[in-house]
């Protein structure tokens, strides 16, 4: 049988590319569409809603009975209840949501003593190749080199710097004996602006319709390396979540993350 999901979110621009991305490869059966009470587009067929034919579930605010997966890419604000439903019902969860407290990401912890998480700041495969490699290279260039992450996304995404810079900047930090998040600093302004050595400048772009670009700058006196990723559709980051779910069902409670769903540890 098919992996029944549930897509929380699914009004919103990842949400409607994760219904009409699940249809397409056929290998889930989507038994909720969920998003807020107040969505204006409430009782509408999610498929229509994701631009394909209609699939006969209709965009409710109201989690199903059962499923076995739940694909979470709505907001902070809405991730406790999702997490809440899915370690009552034993459903396993991968959460995209991006901006999420340190109370949330205990409450994260948590469940993964219950239910099967994978959590993430970001799905594609090419980027978390990058959160694999980011800190090994700074730990090989050492101390010398300055470090930069300079991160670019549309002008509608909230959040700044993104999960994905973050992540960035901790997985260096952790190879390099840094301390997180007391080492970033966030822009620079003023007369009196000189980079501190050992710290990592974080630089967030909100323009136009950008889908995601992120670079770490390593530098020193006389070269430059540069290590970048640009995300050209959103798709790319539902299908990594797609993969997520499939890869989840059936795994044992714990909090994973997608180098274990890709084989990357």
């Amino acid at each position: 049988m098919k992996p029944a999901l549930v897509i929380n979110g699914s009004a919103g621009r990842m949400g409607r590319r994760i219904v009409a991305l699940a249809c397409e490869s056929r290998q889930f059966d989507i038994v909720g569409a969920t998003d807020y009470p107040e969505h204006p587009d409430l009782g509408k067929d999610a498929g229509l809603l994701a631009g394909i034919e209609p699939i006969n579930v209709d965009l409710t605010a109201q989690f199903p009975d059962s499923a076995d997966v739940m694909i979470d890419f709505s907001l902070p604000q809405a991730a406790d209840t999702a997490i809440d439903y899915c370690s009552k019902n034993s459903v396993a969860l991968v959460m995209g949501t991006t901006g999420l407290s340190a109370s949330q990401l205990a409450k994260l912890k948590t469940a993964s003593g219950k239910i099967a998480i994978v959590q993430a700041t970001n799905m594609s495969l090419g980027m978390n190749l990058l959160f694999a490699t980011v800190g090994k290279v700074a730990k090989a260039l050492g101390a010398e080199y300055d470090i930069e992450i300079v991160e670019a996304h549309h002008r509608f995404k909230k959040d700044a710097p993104s999960g994905t810079a973050l992540s960035l900047a901790e997985a260096v930090c952790k190879e390099t004996g840094r301390d997180y998040p007391d080492s970033l600093v966030h822009g620079r302004e003023g007369k009196e602006a000189l980079r501190e050595k050992g710290t990592i400048g974080m630089h967030a772009i909100r323009a136009g319709d950008i889908v995601g670009e992120h670079s770490v700058i390593y530098s020193t006196l006389g070269e430059t390396i540069t290590i970048s990723h640009s995300a050209h559709t959103r798709d790319t980051f539902v299908r990594g979540a797609l993969r997520a779910a499939e890869w989840l069902v059936g795994q044992k409670p714990g909090l994973y993350n997608m180098q274990d769903v890709l084989g990357l540890k």
